[in-house]
């Protein structure tokens, strides 16, 4: 069914899941529903306590509010193939649904590297420039920030993600992933996609890399900052309040730039690398960023607990330093 020698305009791809272990699929599903259900529930509570709780209505709450989109987004694009790989044995996706689903992954991914880099300029402000933080950082900028984050992966990723249906495709459709990814899918193509990889390439470099290099740039003036605190008791204090999103920036790109060099320059590594690889990468992210932003964050953790029921409501001690 899978194996026609060149198919045209919607090919059938085959996902796979752990090649070999196709036996205890129902376990390795169980750390996967895990995963999800932490990822799902946890920032969905993010983004309901934030939005019932007037004091948390602030620039540093709303990117978190937006980092929490990102991530239930990525989750909920791989969970439909993931859970029909694992528990209705259903490898086949249509073309048009791959094509869907690979632009809403990707999308996500591009969006949390973009909240990500808001996030480092929101915390560059508040500890470099306290006096001038609300001047700086206002909910009206907030928003024209979000727009310019939710606009600029989709509206990037089209050409691409649209080239890909005029391709030929050749032999086994056959995906390793139990997702479509463009990088998978762009090697099954019959024909020269020099233009897809370098506009790839091109895109990862100009946007996720470029990120990545101004979030650094962000954290340099911060340690400068920081440093040059009176007090050891300060820079701790100080510091403290981007442990959250120094957290978060790590487990987002160490596992992303991980994939990306497996799939340029790894090519004869394992299969079992690139699975790993891929799937810490969008696994990962969305399930620890609520553990994190809920463990880290005072604010969130005692919304959390009056939640649950195990704290009164301390908003008079509301204002943990953020600026």
């Amino acid at each position: 069914m899978f194996l026609s020698n060149i198919t045209h305009f919607s090919p059938m791809f085959y996902l796979s899941s752990f090649p070999g272990l196709e036996d205890f699929k129902h376990w390795i599903f169980i750390p996967f529903f895990l995963m999800y259900l932490v990822a799902i529930s946890g920032n969905c509570l993010i983004l309901m306590i934030i939005k019932t709780n007037p004091h948390l209505h602030t620039p540093m709450y709303y990117l978190l509010s937006l980092l929490a989109l990102t991530d239930l987004g990525l989750s909920v694009s791989t969970f439909p193939t993931t859970v029909g790989i694992f528990w209705f044995n259903c490898h086949s996706i249509y073309f048009g649904a791959c094509q869907i689903q690979m632009f809403c992954i990707h999308s996500f991914s591009f969006m949390e590297s973009a909240v990500l880099l808001v996030m480092s300029f929101d915390r560059y402000v508040a500890i470099c420039h306290p006096l001038r933080y609300s001047v700086i950082i206002t909910g009206e900028r907030v928003i024209r920030a979000g727009l310019c984050v939710i606009l600029r992966g989709p509206v990037a990723l089209i050409p691409i993600v649209l080239l890909l249906k005029a391709f030929p495709y050749c032999g086994p459709l056959v995906l390793s992933h139990s997702f479509c990814l463009h990088q998978e899918v762009i090697h099954l193509a019959c024909v020269d996609t020099t233009f897809n990889n370098l506009y790839g390439l091109s895109l990862v470099v100009f946007t996720v890399m470029l990120d990545l290099v101004f979030i650094a740039l962000s954290y340099s003036f911060i340690l400068y900052t920081v440093a040059g605190l009176a007090s050891q008791e300060e820079q701790i204090r100080a510091f403290q309040t981007c442990t959250s999103h120094l957290c978060a920036v790590l487990v987002f790109f160490v596992p992303m730039t991980g994939l990306s060099l497996v799939h340029r320059f790894g090519k004869n590594a394992p299969p079992a690398v690139h699975l790993l690889m891929a799937n810490i990468y969008l696994f990962v992210p969305p399930m620890l960023n609520p553990v994190i932003y809920s463990i880290k964050t005072k604010e969130i953790r005692r919304a959390i607990t009056k939640l649950l029921g195990f704290g009164k409501d301390n908003s008079e001690s509301w204002g943990e330093m953020h600026h």
